[in-house]
């Protein structure tokens, strides 16, 4: 069975609601990096802004952002990149009252609603997650051909060899478009690659090795003396992990500073914002997004991901969202993100992109193999 994407449904602007309502209200920007008072503020639904007696579309959308009226056309900007005499639209209401209209269930994804008292309504570790992979595995599938594949990693994947060479192989068959993460999943994959270990532990058998906490810290000690990843691989001869089959198959992958970062590596962005640029960048054009084990960079690609997307043929298409994470917590804040193609998976990731790997029919290299 071939996996179909599910339709979008615009609005029907010939109903007097559209009709009637007025132009949205469009006020200068005053102040550097400051909206007007009464902004109006974006969610991840698809959003129609009327200028001019046209419904215009918000074609890229971020939430918690503000719509700017620049050419024909509404741009979806950050309050930070606001200048003096742009356009933003102003009104708090999202029914076309203010010329603003949030189209909420343009994919006809209505949630129904049960019983009042109902048992396991949340996901949870009690919950049965077999048919997310068989959905996952036709999504994934689709989205190698016809999509853009974005995922964001939390270091855990580098602590076990199994999972390293799973979502290496998830790589080398097309699987992955971008890798956004930090520091740590990029160090300890690395340090997995060069010496074996991750933290100082084995990444096979788990046994912590002599002196192993020095051991990431002469890894990104000797990346910095080669003067780059690329030339740190060449010189080792380092052919297995994340990061080498990211280079290998020409993936970007964005990593983000933290305040807890060691060294950091050359690559890693020490500017958060400049990070949160370069990781909306990939974002941008991303039609499935995967989130494992990584609270804080699970919450920020959330709050930048739309539900939907424009593709270059004018057609609106769904974003699927998913976000995998051994704590409930993380799991569930982001599928009340508000959207229904948030899912959510409770389980252990390393775990999870195994089953995945296998799942999509592709063969994981054994530690006897290298």
């Amino acid at each position: 069975m071939s996996f179909e994407l599910r339709k979008y449904y615009e609005p029907d602007f010939s109903e007097a609601i559209f009709q009637q309502a007025p132009n949205a209200r469009l006020v200068p920007v005053e102040i550097e990096s400051t909206a007007p008072a009464g902004f109006h503020a974006m969610s991840i639904f698809p959003e129609y802004f009327k200028v001019d007696g046209q419904w215009l579309l918000a074609e890229e959308s971020r939430m918690d952002c503000v719509a700017v009226y620049e050419a024909g056309k509404i741009l979806v900007k950050e309050f930070r990149k606001l200048q003096p005499g742009e356009l933003v639209v102003v009104g708090r209401t999202e029914n076309c009252e203010d010329g603003i209209y949030v189209h909420a269930n343009g994919f006809r994804e209505v949630n129904e609603k049960g019983d009042v008292f109902a048992f396991r309504g949340n996901r949870s570790r009690e919950t049965a997650f077999s048919r997310d992979y068989d959905e996952l595995y036709d999504l994934l599938k689709h989205e190698r051909d016809h999509g853009k594949i974005v995922w964001v990693m939390g270091p855990a994947f580098a602590f076990d060899h199994d999972a390293r060479a799973a979502f290496s192989a998830l790589i080398d068959a097309g699987y992955v478009d971008a890798v956004l993460a930090g520091n740590a999943l990029a160090t300890h994959d690395l340090e997995a690659a060069y010496l074996g270990t991750a933290l100082g532990q084995d990444i096979y058998t788990q046994k912590s090795r002599p002196n192993g906490h020095y051991n990431h810290l002469d890894t990104i000690n000797r990346v910095r003396t080669c003067g780059s990843i690329p030339e740190f691989l060449k010189q080792e001869n380092i052919t297995t992990g994340i990061i080498a089959a990211c280079e290998r198959n020409q993936v970007p992958y964005v990593l983000a500073g933290s305040i807890r970062d060691d060294g950091p590596l050359p690559p890693v962005i020490g500017n958060a914002y400049t990070a949160q640029n370069r990781m909306r960048d990939q974002v941008r054009n991303a039609t499935t997004v995967i989130c494992m084990a990584t609270t804080l960079h699970t919450i920020a690609v959330g709050n930048m991901t739309p539900s939907y997307r424009v593709m270059p043929d004018g057609t609106i298409r769904q974003v699927y969202f998913y976000c995998v994470d051994i704590a409930e917590f993380t799991v569930n804040k982001l599928s009340d993100r508000g959207s229904l193609s948030a899912r959510g998976i409770v389980t252990n990731v390393q775990d999870f992109i195994v089953t995945l790997a296998k799942g999509l029919g592709l063969q994981i290299r054994h530690h006897s193999e290298e």
